[in-house]
Order: structure tokens, then C-alpha cells, then sequence
């Protein structure tokens, strides 16, 4: 129960690696209200649109709220002696490498040091990886390479005080919007600033650029050893810093002046003036901050993309000071904190190595362990194919959904099938991941745990619950401590609240420490449970003895490899594991969505971020969708020689001529043949082990659609006979959008089945059956329970406006009627497709605002209030007035 009185909760938000802070209000009937956290030093109470819905993400529909063992509910007793006798028994008899735990950066801290201690230290196999290996991974091993430490060198305020920001392979208006308000903040405060953007897609980002370089895909090393060879060959070589600090540069610069600028033009896509422009703009620019993100990491020559961005920054002496840098911008809240606790297959806790003997000594005395990985586990793609091939025989999954993020979706899929034992931990009931456990653990969610994350800058804040923990579900690190205390370990993982995980943690990275590793946080090897309840955001390293305070790290040029030098690395050209081909002549890439997070589990139970956009598409440029009789809505087919999917297209100029964009977040759970990752080779980065999701050939070709639906409904439909269909929350209900290659043969059972109780209600119906077009209604008393189009075409009717209409009441025979309109009647309001989620701002009201005069984005926040909470949606809102323009001047 919560307690009867209202109260407040300061804790961090659980989406991507900007860590902003927030404060949580829970009044007397436990309604919960998020504010940004005007005090924490990530955000200063700024807030996107996926943070400030939170609220209405929490609840308990479709929660798992007690352990499951094949179907059927068990007490956690049974659960626990099932999975640590099962584990006991496949280690007995084929030993530690066959088993594994695959886990996520949306774990805590503390549940990532807990689980990685068991597997590592206790079990002895490194055979547990986390999906932060398919988002940071090829970032870790280029800081690694170049710095010998995974260490991030600066902090936020670097992207405000410098004089040059290049974004590559971030869409930051999108996928990191706080940071990218704090950045256009600093742009308009002074406008010399200069913004470039790399990125093969005219991005939201791209649009408030100064310069936008739409590099061909995969072309990122030659740009940047470009960048290499011009700044050495134009006198922007800082002598005293590479010589003092550095190794390696002769070689690196060798590899780098291999290519020609007409050559890197011709790989890059790129004009010679456009490269100069940019090679001219990073030389001048003292202050420079290179912020890179997915569509660097993402790469099968991602760790060279790393180190051919680290090569430039060595070189002019501009990194650790401040305003300059290269500085990696992390996807997932915890994704820095999964490393920090060695969470990759390939690392050990605190930042020490497990090719390290010294290393694995000081982590197994530290903990007293019988035995530890004396060598590097699984890598997530090697894991899932050791899943396939019977080599690992066990696993536990947690926190995260493989069948839906995996490269070759289906074979993850396959393999999970046939493995002998599959135990997901997770926060609700049905994923397709979930679909395959023999045993289910209900695990807290956000809300309910209680502990620490790092962000992208190295600040480690708070998590802390505000709600209670509902039903039986249980902290990670608490499970994870239960199932190894059951498999013998029991003084080993003796804890009793996440603050004895905390200190334990914080010891260990002190622990002959002195400076020769760059995690230190031993100054909170002692703190209270007090002092952790009232923990203040920090960044690390946090000695004994010093005073929490922002810390860059390498501009005394003092590195962490044996030396302490730097490391140029030579990143010779080469193109993506794959190529094009007449089958596959077009390049798939994935990404997110403004509005959504990963697989959706949160985020999509929220009726105001799925209004943005609501369904899975490709976006294809017009040149490629002409050639292909593809046209503006209707669906298209993405097949590779992986998979296929069925996505809405989206015609764009702003996507490049010969690729396809299609967003990750849909799952099986929401569409029909939406998920990315079946077309998605598993080609991986030698070097970091980290998927190539930016670069699939495919071939695109229009769905063979004989019929078009759109239905809003009060309640979700239990069957939707359909070949495509996808669903998305609204106000009072759901949308559904429908189409299918064969036409059914009665339009009226079609419209029973899928309203489902229309037998006990009144039916509405019009039928044009000359253009096999229908159109139902059903009403309980004067409300609304559903409607449904029907045509031999994408319907055109304003969704928005009737996915409102759930929540008026119907008296009168005329309102019923014009409801079939499908559109509003000149009295009432038709927002639009919702551009402002905020505040339900639609693209009619904008356009409105806009032909009444209003020519910048201020003005129309003044007018409809749209951009001025979160700002995410201003790029959008900016694209409409350049739009209005262009039709004016015209």
C-alpha cells in the first residue's frame, strides 16, 4: 500500500545514456507525476517527450507478477532450486562454458556487479554478455586501443563551450534530446558556434546543422583519415603533445594518406569542396567536441571508425580540455554502468581486463572466489549461435529482448527453442522473448528498484523506488544473489540491500588502484545506507579522500597503457562485411523514433508517444520508390537473404537515394511482420564483436495489398485476420491499421470478429460494394466501441481525430452518421498527425499557425505551445516552416 500522504522522489529516467534527473510526485490515490530535476547536473530539469509521459507508462497491465516454471505458477522457492539445480547439474556434466546469462543495460548497477560476480568469479566462465555489446561495444575497444582504458574523456558542458560540435552517426535531436537542447541552447547563446553532421540521412539533427555531410554508409574511416592526413599535412599537428604523449602516429598517418582526396570523395559520396569544408572547419576550430553515437559503433569496422575519430583528436592535442574532445554518447541508462562492472563478455569489474593475470588475481582474492574466467566469453552474436549449435545448454536472460534486437532474428528465435533450459527475468508477461522461457521471473521495474546508473559523462546517480514493489516480483541483484547462494556460494553473496552491493563494488575498484586504472569510487567504500538513500549525482573516479567535482581526463597526457602513452591506430580503408547486388541493391539501416524505447515494453503504454508515429515503415527515397511502383502510404515488402518484413513506406527526400531506413522498436507483440532485425545480417566487428545494423543489403517491392483497414477500438482485438496489421494505444482505446492480400468474403463477419462482442451491441454500417468500400460503427448506449474502414487503398481518413472519438458520447443519428465521414465536420477540431506530444499539438494546428503569419518556431510556441516543453519536436515544427517557405516562393 502506498502511504495515504502525497509524496516526492528525486531519481534518474530510465531511457537512453543522458541520465537526466527527475522528480517523482505519488499523491494519496498513487497518480504519479514526472518533473525534470532542476538540480542534476545532466538535464537542469529539461525533459523529453519520452521522459515527461513516464507516468503514464507505469501500471500493472500485463505485469509479471509471480514465477512461472513451464506455463504454470510456482513460489520463488521452487523457481530458485530449479534454475541453480538445473545450472549445477549442466555444469557437472559439460561444464561452466555451457552455460550463460545475457543481460542489459537496463539492469542496475547493482544487479549487473552481482550477476557478473556469479558467472565470472564463482561459476567461472565469462560467457555472460549484455546488449550494450550491440550499441557501445565498438566504442569500448577504440578507447581501449587508443587510451588502454574504456574511459570517456569528457563531460556534457564540453558539447556547450565548444567552438566546433560534429555529430556523426547521431541522430541527437531524436535520441538524446536533452542533449541536443542543451546544445542548440549554447548555439543560439553564441551563434559562431559551428554544428556538422554526418550522417547518410537528412536526420532532424541534420536539419539544425550548419553543414550536413551525407556520407555514402559505412564510409566513415576514409572521411576521417582524410581529416588525419589534412591536418597533419596543414601544419595542425600539436608536435609537443605527440611527442610527449603519443605512440604510433607514423604508422596511422601511413594508412590514412592511402586515399586520395578524389578518392575518399568517390568512396564517401562526398564533394572535394564539401570535404573541404569540413577538413577546413575542424583545423580553425581550437574548440572541438566530435560526438559519435550508433552509426558509428554499429559498424563491422566500427572500432576503426573509433580510433580514425581518436586519431584526430591526438593528433591537434584536443582532448580532456574543455570544449574539445571525442566524447561517446551511450544509448541505454546503464550502458556506462554495465561497463564500469565488466558486464561484456571480454571484461572483468572496475574497468581490469581478464587477459590481465594481475587483474584476474586482484578480482578473485578481492572476492574470495573458488575459481575465475581465466578468458573471454561469448560474445552476443557467438552466444546466440552456441545456443543454435548445443554448445551452451543454458541460459538466463534478463532485462532485455534478443528475439526482437538480435541480428537474424529468427535464428535467436530458433535457437532459443531448442535450448534445454531458458530463464528470462522480466518486467512483464508477454515479449517475444519471453515466449520461450521454461522459467519466468518477475522482476522490479523502473519505479520500483532501487540503486545506481551511470550516464555517458561518468556520473553515477540514484534510482529510487517510489512505488512499492506489487505482487511477488523481486530486485535482480536479489535473484541473481538467491540462485547463487542455492548453488553453494552463500557467504559470497550475502546481501541484504543493494547499499552492501554498492560499498562491495566501490572496495573493488580501489583495490590496488593508485591511479593505474581510471575507475576509482573508493572514496564510498564505506558509506551508510543513509548517506546512499541521499546519494548526490557524481562523477567518477572518486577517490579516498577527494571531494566529488567534474573531472576530463588525458589532457595532462597521461593515458592508462603499460607506457601511459597514447595510441595512433592505423584504420586502413575497407568496405562493410557485405555489398549490394542486383538481388540486394539497396542498404537497410536501423535506428529508433523520437517517441519510442527499444522494444516498446514501456513506452509504447503510453497513448501520447505512439500519437507521433504509430505504426513500423521504410523510409525510401522518392527516386527509389518511383522505380519500384511504390507510393506515398502503402505497404511495402523489405526482404534480404535473412528475413522479410512488412512496413508502411515513408517517401522522403531527406533518406539517401539506395538506402532504406526502417525503425528497431516493433515486435510481434504489436505488429504482424514488423521486426527489422529478421533482415539484419550478423555480420559483426572483428575487433569489438559488435553487429553491423547500419548496412543490409535488401530489395524493396510494394506489398501485394488487396484491401486497406483502419479501425479505432475501446478494447484490443483479440484476432485481427489480417496479413499486416499494426497497433498502437490511443486515448480511451486502440488503432489498428489493416491490410491483407486476400479479400475476406463478408465484410460483416470481418467487422463481428474483430469488434468482437458487436453481437450485443448496435452496428452502424455503410457499403459501397461498387468500389469495395465499408464502413462500420458500434456504439454501447451513446458511446463509441469501435469503427472500421475499409477500401481497395490506404484508407484516407484522420486517424487522430478518430482515435478522439472514443471518449464522446453519440445521441443523435447525424453525429453517428458524419462519424463514417471518418473526418471532422468544419465545427470540429482535426488536429493531425500529432507532431508536439507534450501538449497534443497536430501538423493541422501548426499549418494553421503558420498561414496566420507565424515564420518562426518561437512564434508558433507562442501561438499553440508546441516545442515549448521538451523542444524535441522544434526540428519538426522547423521542417514545416522551410516546407512553407519553399510552397510560397514557388
Amino acid at each position: 500500500m502506498i502511504d495515504a500522504s502525497p509524496f516526492e522522489v528525486r531519481t534518474t529516467c530510465p531511457y537512453c545514456g543522458v541520465g537526466c534527473g527527475l522528480r517523482v510526485s505519488v499523491d494519496r490515490t498513487g497518480a504519479v507525476t514526472i518533473q525534470g530535476d532542476a538540480d542534476h547536473p545532466a538535464n537542469f530539469g529539461r525533459l523529453c517527450s519520452k521522459g515527461s509521459a513516464l507516468g503514464e507508462t507505469v501500471g500493472l497491465e500485463d505485469r509479471l507478477l509471480y514465477p512461472l516454471l513451464n506455463g504454470k505458477r510456482v513460489t520463488w522457492e521452487r523457481a530458485l532450486d530449479h534454475i541453480a539445480t538445473r545450472f549445477k547439474e549442466t555444469i557437472a556434466e559439460h561444464g561452466p562454458d555451457a552455460v550463460a546469462f545475457y543481460i542489459s543495460g537496463q539492469l542496475l548497477t547493482e544487479d549487473y556487479y552481482v550477476a557478473n560476480k556469479l558467472m565470472k568469479g564463482f561459476i567461472g566462465t565469462a560467457n555472460i554478455d549484455t546488449n550494450s555489446r550491440l550499441c557501445m561495444a565498438s566504442a569500448v575497444a577504440g578507447h581501449k586501443r587508443a587510451f588502454g582504458s574504456d574511459t570517456v574523456p569528457g563531460i556534457y558542458s564540453d558539447l556547450e563551450l565548444a567552438d566546433l560540435v560534429v555529430l556523426v552517426g547521431s541522430n541527437l535531436a531524436w535520441c538524446h534530446p536533452v542533449l541536443f537542447q542543451r546544445l542548440t541552447e549554447a548555439k543560439a547563446a553564441r551563434p559562431e558556434m559551428k554544428i556538422v553532421v554526418i550522417d547518410p540521412r537528412r536526420t532532424m539533427t541534420a536539419r539544425a546543422a550548419d553543414l550536413h555531410l551525407p556520407l555514402k554508409p559505412g564510409s566513415d574511416v576514409a572521411l576521417f583519415n582524410g581529416l588525419l592526413a589534412h591536418l597533419a599535412d596543414n601544419g595542425q599537428i600539436d608536435g609537443e603533445y605527440v611527442a610527449r604523449h603519443t605512440n604510433g602516429l607514423d604508422a596511422a598517418l601511413e594508412a590514412a594518406r592511402a586515399l586520395s582526396l578524389p578518392k575518399i570523395s568517390s568512396i564517401t559520396g562526398l564533394s572535394a569542396t564539401l570535404l573541404r569544408q569540413f577538413y577546413e572547419l575542424f583545423a580553425r576550430a581550437e574548440r572541438v567536441v566530435t560526438g559519435f553515437s550508433q552509426g558509428v559503433n554499429q559498424s563491422s569496422n566500427g572500432t576503426d571508425k573509433v580510433n580514425s575519430i581518436l586519431n584526430c583528436h591526438l593528433l591537434t592535442g584536443r582532448i580532456g580540455r574543455p570544449g574539445m574532445g571525442p566524447f561517446s554518447i551511450t544509448g541505454q541508462p546503464n550502458a556506462m554502468g554495465g561497463r564500469e562492472v565488466g558486464g561484456l563478455a571480454n571484461q572483468l569489474a572496475c574497468h581490469m581486463e581478464l587477459d590481465n593475470p594481475d587483474h584476474r588475481r586482484i578480482v578473485q582474492d578481492f572476492w574470495r572466489s573458488p575459481k575465475i574466467a581465466n578468458r573471454p566469453g561469448l560474445k552476443a552474436v557467438d552466444l546466440f549461435q552456441a545456443l543454435r549449435d548445443g554448445r551452451v545448454k543454458a541460459v538466463w536472460i534478463a532485462g532485455t529482448n534478443p528475439v526482437d534486437s538480435m541480428p537474424e532474428a529468427d535464428l535467436v528465435k530458433a535457437a532459443l527453442r531448442t535450448c534445454p533450459l531458458v530463464v528470462v527475468s522480466d518486467v512483464v508477461r508477454h515479449t517475444d522473448t519471453a515466449a520461450h522461457a521454461h522459467v519466468l521471473l518477475p522482476a522490479a521495474a523502473w519505479g520500483e528498484k532501487n540503486g545506481t546508473v551511470s550516464n555517458s559523462e561518468r556520473r553515477i546517480s540514484r534510482q529510487r523506488p517510489f512505488l512499492p514493489l506489487p505482487g511477488e516480483t523481486k530486485p535482480d541483484w536479489w535473484i541473481f544473489a538467491e540462485v547463487a547462494r542455492r548453488m553453494g556460494w552463500v557467504d559470497a553473496f550475502a546481501y541484504r540491500h543493494p547499499v552492501d552491493v554498492f560499498r562491495e563494488y566501490a572496495a573493488l575498484s580501489g583495490t590496488e588502484n593508485n591511479g593505474s586504472r581510471d575507475f576509482d569510487i573508493s572514496a564510498l567504500s564505506g558509506i551508510t545506507q543513509r548517506d546512499y538513500d541521499t546519494l548526490q549525482p557524481f562523477q567518477w573516479p572518486l577517490v579516498k579522500g577527494a571531494q566529488p567535482g567534474q573531472r576530463r581526463f588525458f589532457a595532462d597526457g597521461q593515458f592508462f597503457t603499460s607506457d601511459r602513452r597514447a595510441r595512433f591506430v592505423a584504420t586502413p580503408w575497407r568496405t562493410p562485411a557485405s555489398s549490394t547486388n542486383e538481388t540486394c541493391p539497396l542498404v537497410v539501416n536501423t535506428g529508433r523514433i523520437r517517441d519510442q524505447w527499444h522494444t516498446m515494453t514501456r513506452s509504447a503504454r503510453s497513448a501520447r508517444l505512439m500519437s507521433h508515429i504509430a505504426e513500423p515503415f521504410a523510409e525510401l527515397h522518392p527516386e527509389d520508390a518511383a522505380s519500384r511502383g511504390i507510393t506515398a502510404a502503402s505497404l511495402v515488402e523489405v526482404e534480404s537473404l535473412h528475413g522479410r518484413i512488412v512496413v508502411r513506406a515513408l517517401i522522403s527526400e531527406d533518406q539517401q537515394k539506395g538506402s532504406v531506413y526502417v525503425p528497431l522498436h516493433w515486435t510481434d507483440q504489436l505488429a504482424a511482420q514488423a521486426r527489422v532485425n529478421v533482415v539484419v545480417a550478423s555480420h559483426v566487428d572483428p575487433v569489438s564483436g559488435q553487429p553491423e545494423l547500419k548496412f543490409t543489403p535488401a530489395q524493396v517491392w510494394p506489398y501485394a495489398a488487396s484491401w486497406y483497414g483502419f479501425a479505432v477500438l475501446v478494447q484490443r482485438p483479440a484476432w485481427i485476420a489480417a496479413g499486416y496489421w499494426a497497433l498502437a494505444r490511443a486515448k480511451g482505446g486502440w488503432r489498428v491499421e489493416m491490410a491483407g492480400e486476400r479479400r475476406p468474403e463478408n465484410w460483416s463477419d470481418f467487422a463481428r470478429q474483430l469488434f468482437d462482442d458487436a453481437a450485443t451491441h448496435e452496428v452502424l454500417a455503410y457499403h459501397d460494394s461498387a468500389t469495395d468500400r465499408h464502413r462500420f460503427a458500434l456504439f454501447h448506449g451513446n458511446r463509441l466501441r469501435g469503427v472500421l474502414f475499409v477500401a481497395p487503398e490506404p484508407v484516407p481518413v484522420s486517424r487522430s481525430w478518430l482515435a478522439e472519438q472514443l471518449e464522446n458520447e453519440f445521441s443523435a443519428p447525424a453525429d453517428r452518421l458524419r462519424l463514417l465521414a471518418g473526418r471532422a465536420g468544419a465545427e470540429s477540431l482535426d488536429r493531425g498527425a500529432i507532431v508536439c506530444t507534450c501538449f497534443d499539438i497536430g501538423a493541422n494546428q501548426i499549418a494553421e499557425a503558420i498561414r496566420a503569419g507565424c515564420a518562426t518556431v518561437e512564434a508558433i510556441g507562442e501561438t499553440v505551445r508546441a516545442g515549448t516543453n521538451c523542444g524535441s519536436c522544434r526540428s519538426e515544427i522547423r521542417r514545416m516552416l522551410d516546407g512553407a517557405r519553399i510552397q510560397k516562393a514557388v
